[in-house]
């Protein structure tokens, strides 16, 4: 009997240290994420928005990271950094830097962070100029009256009412702005306490969208080509089964690469944000999971593989890719607030942080509904948008296209979409928390909205449209060049439309 008892305490002793073995490995692997999520929202709200951060981590952070009850947070307002501590031994470092924003420090040391050159304000002296005495968007004045239009006031006000509406309960919408543009015009625009039209706000994977307008302008000038290969540098080898991956199944999601789009320790995306230094390297180690093409697989990952590939085509002809792209697209437009943060790389995240102001939001969406022209002149080249919203094939509800979000419907059942009471021809960038940049040619109109909505159920896009819809002119005059079509299956006869 005493030898059973001995044996059951050595299995017990056994199991004791299995269980602090584990523990202290998932500590290892997932403090990380905590402290890294911390630092980095930290520091962009901080230093970018301009918001309070206790504010920012009570009702941004808190709620969508569980691992911050451990951690600890300082913000160094000289230096301009943010730092995250858990448990004395977990430390993360979020760097700011002006036209650039925040930076994790992963696996490199702030001097080295500092001497990285970015896109600077007066490195170009046609930055544009907005004026308050001209409308937006060419200007910075108010928005027009919407009875001017033959806008229902009173329905439109009812539907920003319901935005900013909370449903009871734990499940808060936190709506922080709501923007709407009607006939190239802004017509409406409304912000919560403690925000405003001149606050840059956080994007999340609406920056994804914001890629596919700089491999548009590449490709404009052609030097990406969609059917060809994607450049990367791991890929190399033609007997590596990746190597002939294209850059249309990168842009549409279909590559085939295993990348786990999970918000949460151990995930691909959270080791890929919070844990690496270069993004785009840490994405295309990621192995062949179906031949390209077969599976449509959302990808944050792979948004950075293709920033990546931007940044190395781009900076082949200007001094940094962060000049040729507001040289070329972000100044021309006015989206003058625009930041592009980078990895620890130097590599903009295309992923995850474009950072910009409700109504520059608003801008990018108008340049895509006018089919990539902006003031008479045409910026992404002909036949972008089409492209860009353009069902991936293997998508099962036609909801995705290039890097945007599509409400096109599944084959043979359109009325199975995301939004079923909007136009099937509405697209929309989306981000983390119901970040929100809606397009629809058909109405001529794009919707923006901003909020923290942690419980995503809080939210309800569909019916957010519908009431701005219900506010509008039955019909509105098309402002696309293009037929617009939404048809699964034809996203290779489109790429050859552009131009």
């Amino acid at each position: 009997m005493k030898q059973g008892l001995q044996r059951i305490l050595t299995v017990m002793v056994g199991i004791a240290v299995l269980l602090v073995v584990a523990a202290g490995w998932f500590l290892v692997k997932a403090m990380p994420i905590g402290t890294g999520y911390v630092a980095k929202y930290l520091c962009t709200s901080t230093f970018l928005s301009g918001r309070d951060p206790q504010t920012v981590f009570v009702e941004d952070i808190k709620p969508v990271n569980p691992l911050t009850k451990v951690v600890r947070w300082k913000i160094n307002p000289t230096n301009r950094t943010v730092t995250a501590t858990a448990f004395t031994a977990f430390t993360a470092k979020a760097v700011y830097r002006e036209g650039c924003g925040c930076t994790l420090m992963t696996d490199t040391a702030e001097a080295a962070l500092r001497r990285q050159h970015f896109y600077q304000p007066d490195d170009n002296d046609m930055k544009p100029e907005l004026t308050p005495d001209q409308p937006w968007p060419l200007g910075s004045g108010e928005p027009v009256d919407p009875r001017s239009l033959g806008v229902n006031a009173s329905k439109l006000n009812k539907a920003l009412d319901e935005a900013f509406a909370e449903p009871g309960g734990n499940q808060l919408r936190q709506t922080r702005a709501v923007a709407v543009v009607y006939e190239g015009q802004l017509i409406t625009e409304r912000y919560a306490p403690g925000f405003g039209p001149d606050m840059p706000m956080l994007g999340w994977s609406m920056s994804k969208s914001v890629t596919n307008s700089l491999v548009g302008l590449l490709v404009g000038q052609g030097r990406l080509v969609l059917e060809d290969p994607a450049p990367v540098p791991e890929w190399r080898d033609p007997d590596d089964p990746r190597h002939e991956i294209t850059l249309d199944q990168l842009m549409r999601m279909s590559s085939g690469l295993a990348f786990e789009e999970r918000y949460g320790p151990l995930a691909d995306i959270t080791d890929m944000l919070f844990r690496s230094h270069d993004f785009g390297a840490f994405a295309a180690q990621s192995h062949l999971e179906t031949p390209p093409d077969q599976k449509w697989n959302y990808s944050s990952g792979t948004a950075n593989i293709i920033a990546r590939i931007v940044r190395y085509e781009a900076e082949k002809t200007a001094p940094n890719d962060y000049q040729f792209f507001h040289e070329n697209l972000f100044d021309r437009i006015g989206m003058t607030s625009l930041v592009l943060e980078p990895d620890p790389s130097g590599t903009f995240v295309g992923s995850s942080y474009a950072v910009a102001t409700v109504r520059d939001w608003a801008r990018f969406g108008l340049l895509y509904l006018q089919d990539g022209v902006w003031n008479g002149e045409r910026v992404l080249p002909e036949g972008w948008v089409q492209y860009s919203t353009t069902p991936t094939p293997k998508a099962p509800r036609g909801e995705y296209g290039a890097l945007f979000w599509l409400n096109a419907g599944a084959p043979g059942n359109p009325d199975d979409r995301l939004w079923p009471h909007a136009p099937v021809d509405a697209y929309a960038a989306q981000g983390f928390q119901e970040q929100k940049v809606i397009v629809i040619p058909s109405r001529n109109v794009v919707l923006v909205r901003f909020g923290a909505t942690s419980e995503r159920s809080a939210w309800d896009t569909d019916a957010f449209i519908a009431g701005v819809l219900q506010a509008l002119p039955e019909k509105a005059p098309q402002v696309s060049s293009h037929d617009h079509e939404c048809q699964p299956g034809t996203a290779q006869s489109t790429m050859q439309t552009v131009k």
